[in-house]
């Protein structure tokens, strides 16, 4: 059983790292989840506060990927097209022109959002570049906690 929860935590992380990148899959909870699998075998036992300490930062990660594109947007001046337009530009990057896909991706999307919403080429711009800011902040955000959760599960896996 013990192997068994350990591939399955194993591959909930992977998941969650594909997560980072795809809107629809929450990343930090499910590799948060991945790290709890191997928390119950005789492998893992992290103590209380460690747990704590990366829900904690799982919850944060998660409320921040959902504000701070929205806030970043509305600091520069965007709308919730050019933040759905960002998110789908991300998505369309990833899967077609990867890597660099999820830089420019978000960033064409969002300008195709705001300028169909505003219709000139210089506030669409402005707001496409707030909307981005924030997409690729929350991105970095997400994948500090998966490399922390990463960590952990490598550390008590395979040095424990």
């Amino acid at each position: 059983m013990d192997y068994l929860l350990a591939v399955i935590g194993g591959l909930l992380i992977l998941v969650a790292f594909i997560g980072c990148f795809v809107p629809i899959i929450p990343g930090p909870p499910l590799g948060f989840a991945g790290l709890l699998c191997v928390h119950f075998t005789r492998w893992g036992g992290y103590e209380f506060k460690v747990l704590i300490g990366i829900g904690s930062a799982v919850v944060i990660a998660a409320i921040l990927d959902y504000l701070l594109p929205l806030w970043s947007a509305k600091k520069f001046g965007g709308s919730k097209r050019g933040v759905f337009g960002a998110t789908l530009g991300m998505i369309v990057g990833l899967l077609l022109f990867s890597p660099w896909g999820v830089i420019v991706g978000p960033l064409v999307g969002a300008f195709v959002g705001e300028y169909s919403n505003k219709g000139t080429r210089k506030n669409s711009l402005k707001s496409a570049f707030g909307v981005f800011l924030g997409i690729i902040f929350s991105l970095w955000i997400k994948l500090a906690v998966m490399g922390l959760i990463t960590y952990y599960y490598v550390i008590k896996l395979f040095f424990s």
